[in-house]
C-alpha cells in the first residue's frame, strides 16, 4: 500500500499523573470526542508518578519519535496548576505539544527544537471562559488539544511567544571526560532500571564499564547476560545507557536515586 493509499486521521496522545482509579483520563477523552469523534487518541501513560514533571519529560522525549508527523502530544502533569504558570502550544518539526509550561517538553525540545509557541489565551478554544483551578486538563488543554488536531492553526489559540522563554527542567548534561563519560540517572522505569543521560552514541565500538554508588559495574548487551540477580549496564531501547538488575529491582535494591551521579570509564 502506498503512503496516497493510507487515510490519514489526525491523532492526539495523551500522557498525564491521572492514574487510572478516577475518571479525569475518560473526561479529558470526552472532552475531545465532543470536539472531533474522528480523532484518535493515543493514551502513552496516566502512570506518570504524581507531579513528577521529569518522568513525564523522558516518557514524551522517548516517546514521540514513535508517533506519525503533524500528531498533537498533550501532556498534563501540572503541580503548578491554577497558578500563573502559563498554558502553552508549541510547533516543533514533528507535531505539536499541548500542555502547561513548566519544563515538561524540554526533553523534546531538546532534541527537535521548537518552531513556534503560543499561551492559550484565546477563550473560545477553552471548554469554558471560567476553568476549573484544579483541572486545566479539562478545561485547557484537551479541548485546545482537540482543535489543533482538527486544523486549527497554532497563531489562532493565543499570544505568540518567544520559544527560547519556555521553562526548561535541567537535568544536568553529560561530560566527556579524558577516561570517559561523566552522567547522572535521569529515569527510574517500571521494572527499575536506572536510565542515565548518556546516549549511546557516547559507548558504540568501545569496551566499558560504569562506576556508581561504589560499584563497579560490568557492560553487556542484553540482560540475560548475567546470572539472576546480578547488576549489568547496557543500553536500553530507549537508546540511554542503563544499570540493571537481571530479574530484580535496580532502582529499590542499589538505594540509587534521581540525579545521582555515575560514571562510565573506558577499557
Amino acid at each position: 500500500m502506498s503512503n496516497n493509499q493510507i487515510d490519514r486521521q489526525p491523532l492526539v496522545t495523551l500522557l498525564s499523573d491521572f492514574g487510572d482509579r478516577d475518571v479525569y483520563v475518560g473526561i479529558m477523552k470526552g472532552v475531545i470526542a465532543q470536539i472531533n469523534p474522528r480523532l484518535t487518541v493515543v493514551d502513552l501513560t496516566h502512570q506518570i508518578p504524581p507531579q513528577d514533571i521529569a518522568a513525564a519529560r523522558f516518557s514524551l522525549m522517548n516517546a514521540y519519535t514513535h508517533f506519525p508527523i503533524g500528531t498533537v502530544h498533550l501532556a498534563v502533569v501540572d503541580p503548578g496548576v491554577g497558578s500563573k504558570r502559563r498554558a502553552i502550544a508549541v510547533e516543533f518539526a514533528q507535531g505539536f505539544l499541548v500542555g502547561p509550561d513548566n519544563g515538561i517538553f524540554s526533553g523534546v525540545l531538546s532534541q527537535s527544537p521548537a518552531i513556534a509557541a503560543v499561551e492559550l489565551t484565546n477563550l473560545n478554544y477553552w471548554r469554558t471562559p471560567e476553568p476549573s483551578k484544579t483541572f486545566h486538563g479539562r478545561d485547557i488543554f484537551a479541548p485546545v488539544a482537540a482543535n489543533l488536531a482538527s486544523g486549527v492553526p497554532l497563531k489562532q489559540l493565543g499570544q505568540e511567544i518567544d520559544p527560547v522563554s519556555l521553562v526548561k527542567l535541567d537535568i544536568g548534561n553529560c561530560k566527556q571526560t579524558t577516561i570517559g563519560v561523566m552522567g547522572c540517572i535521569q529515569y527510574i522505569d517500571h521494572f527499575g532500571n536506572l536510565v542515565s543521560n548518556i546516549p549511546a552514541s557516547y559507548v558504540q565500538g568501545k569496551s566499558w564499564y560504569v562506576q556508581v554508588a561504589g560499584l563497579s559495574v560490568p557492560s553487556c548487551e542484553t540482560y540475560s547476560e548475567v546470572k539472576v540477580g546480578e547488576i549489568i549496564a547496557l543500553v536500553g531501547s530507549h537508546g540511554w545507557v542503563e544499570i540493571a538488575i537481571n530479574c530484580g529491582h535496580a532502582g529499590s535494591q542499589l538505594q540509587i536515586n534521581l540525579q545521582d551521579l555515575l560514571e562510565i570509564l573506558f577499557v
